[in-house]
């Protein structure tokens, strides 16, 4: 990649999950910082190796290594960390942002956790998915073209078919006032960008419990 490289203090957080780099070439083109995560799961999957290499202002480097096997050779098991190993309890996650690669990454993610995972763009379209979908939990982003978060999480709660859904603001912003302002728009949960994948597994395990006591 002959881009403009990567801080040496970020080089060596690129592979972890909702990392991103504080240059504003990056935060310009959006995207929750799951790519590169997304990368080492897949090889690892696979029992091989991902390194990453680069020089600021010349360009970055990665580099893959796979196993190779002779045909006769036992199927192996995956040496991969079980950190994220498949949820015991899966939910129907619907994940609901303008950035397609950023909805397309996260859906992965969750989809490789184990969840069933469906997607939308905009407000009206999530509004259409959640009743069809019946999602245990919404992944919102506030910053949605038209109808913003806040009105797409409010015309949910006014909703009788989506009573119990639970609600995770994705949003750039974490002060009082937009984490107050979320609450009256009748959010659970207020991430700011990039999301602690930590929580978001809190908030989906939480969300399976409600659903087994009920």
């Amino acid at each position: 990649d002959f881009g403009s490289g990567i801080e040496p203090e970020f080089l060596e957080h690129v592979f972890d999950k909702f990392a991103q780099s504080g240059s504003p070439g990056n935060r310009r083109h959006g995207g929750l910082g799951m790519g590169m995560a997304i990368v080492k799961h897949l090889t690892e999957l696979h029992e091989g190796t991902v390194e990453a290499q680069s020089v600021l202002g010349e360009g970055s480097e990665f580099v893959i290594r796979l196993p190779v096997a002779s045909e006769d050779a036992p199927a192996s098991r995956s040496s991969a960390p079980d950190t994220d190993a498949p949820s015991s309890h899966p939910q129907r996650v619907l994940v609901v942002d303008d950035n397609a690669d950023a909805a397309l990454m996260l859906g992965m993610l969750l989809e490789a956790l184990g969840h069933e995972v469906q997607t939308a763009s905009d407000g009206p379209q999530a509004l259409t998915l959640a009743l069809s979908f019946h999602p245990a939990v919404v992944m919102l982003d506030i910053g949605l073209p038209g109808m913003d978060g806040y009105e797409v999480a409010r015309r949910m709660r006014e909703d009788p078919a989506l009573a119990g859904v639970v609600l995770v603001a994705l949003t750039g912003y974490g002060r009082d006032s937009d984490r107050q302002r979320s609450r009256d728009a009748g959010f659970d949960h207020h991430l700011v960008k990039p999301a602690d994948f930590t929580k978001l597994k809190e908030i989906l395990s939480a969300s399976a419990e409600a659903v087994r006591e009920a």
